[in-house]
């Protein structure tokens, strides 16, 4: 008997599950993978359009050029969930599931910030990172404020690095250069003490000031002050700001959230519902919210449908750029009633290779061809 598994978002973890899943059942899945992108972008990418590495027809993965022939891919919005019968409406129509797998990530919600929208830039969404890479191609030099605006969010080292990089990029160029970031963090990677050591010396060496365990609340426009959850204010030419990030809606109005985001058993990533899963941003699991987390958590979802009783560890490595092409590697561990501990590779200039073996890897698995970042119009 066919066992027909629908999967809602084609992210990390929608892609990796439904990759898996067909490559061990073949004809005996039926499995219909949804999403209402044009594409896939890696976060890293983002980053690479912003500071005028590649353009972004560079690093959008195209869905209408996948090529795996199990994979039923469904251009279309998600209107409705419903988790007791396993039904799934759509713009194109419904969906109903033998096994339903939630990977809808966050929606980010920019205008939730006062100001925000009028008077800086947000650069988490793909839109917003492409539009933002305008800004600061034509920024003059100047005061920059890079901040995050609410948590949970997402990719923790992504504040960092964008002030890493904005500095390289001015410099480079001869423009004058203050950078301020502002975190909600007590350190830039807390489960890795040696990471955020390298980040926080990184920083001092190239004058980055570093304000943790705040949030910025909103901007004033007119003045050009972020307003910080302080109550004092910070001055800036260019604002870069981490928008503040919400369960779909469509997910809200599902029953499956709690207190903001879809509970599931650690181990096995099982929702309340009976043959529901959840997996990465949209999940409250206990991992950050970041695309390798997602992709190990549908990599368990995958053999449980396949057969196998595998179970969640809670690991994963993700990159972390310098700028001046050294990048290192953080390997970190979230076990549930544990302290998380992470360990730190690098940086060096071997590992910006590593980085791109990374993404070329997974593009060859879940699209099947090959991609190289560098080289313009290879990925459609």
């Amino acid at each position: 008997m066919t066992t027909r598994v629908v999967v809602l978002g084609a992210g990390f973890g929608g892609l990796e599950l439904a990759t898996t899943v067909t490559d061990e059942l073949g004809d005996d899945v039926e499995l219909t993978l949804i999403d209402r992108a044009e594409g896939f972008v890696f976060g890293f990418s983002k980053l690479d359009v912003m500071f005028g590495r590649h353009d972004p027809v560079q690093v959008l993965h195209r869905y209408d050029g996948m090529v795996n022939p199990g994979v039923r891919f469904v251009s279309a919005e998600i209107t409705a969930i419903d988790p007791s019968a396993r039904r799934v409406e759509t713009s194109a129509g419904t969906y109903e599931a033998d096994i339903l797998v939630v990977a809808l990530g966050a929606d980010l919600d920019p205008a939730a910030t006062p100001g925000l929208t009028e008077g800086g830039h947000e650069f988490y969404t793909v839109a917003g990172a492409f539009a933002a890479a305008e800004a600061i191609r034509d920024f003059p030099g100047g005061r920059v404020v890079v901040a995050v605006t609410s948590t949970p969010f997402k990719c923790p080292p992504a504040p960092s690095e964008t002030a890493l990089l904005t500095y390289e990029y001015l410099t480079s160029r001869g423009l004058p250069c203050d950078i301020t970031l502002v975190m909600p963090l007590g350190t830039p990677i807390p489960p890795s003490p040696d990471a955020s050591a390298a980040v926080l010396a990184a920083f001092a060496e190239r004058g980055i000031k570093w304000i943790p365990e705040r949030l910025v609340r909103g901007l004033d426009p007119e003045r050009k002050v972020a307003l910080l959850s302080d109550e004092t204010e910070l001055p800036y030419d260019l604002f870069l700001g981490v928008p503040a990030h919400r369960v779909p809606a469509v997910v809200a109005a599902s029953g499956l959230a709690v207190d903001g985001w879809i509970p599931v058993d650690p181990l096995t990533l099982e929702t309340s519902f009976p043959g529901v899963y959840a997996v990465g941003d949209v999940t409250s699991v206990g991992t950050p919210k970041a695309g390798v987390f997602a992709e190990g958590q549908a990599a368990v979802v995958a053999q449980r449908i396949i057969g196998h009783a595998r179970t969640y560890d809670g690991r994963g490595v993700c990159y972390l750029e310098f700028g001046g092409d050294q990048v290192a590697k953080v390997d970190v561990t979230f076990v549930a009633g544990q302290r998380p501990v992470g360990s730190l590779i690098g940086p060096s200039t071997d590992l910006a290779a590593d980085k791109t073996a990374f993404g070329a890897d997974r593009i060859r698995r879940w699209f099947g061809r090959e991609w190289s970042p560098s080289a313009a119009g290879t990925d459609g």
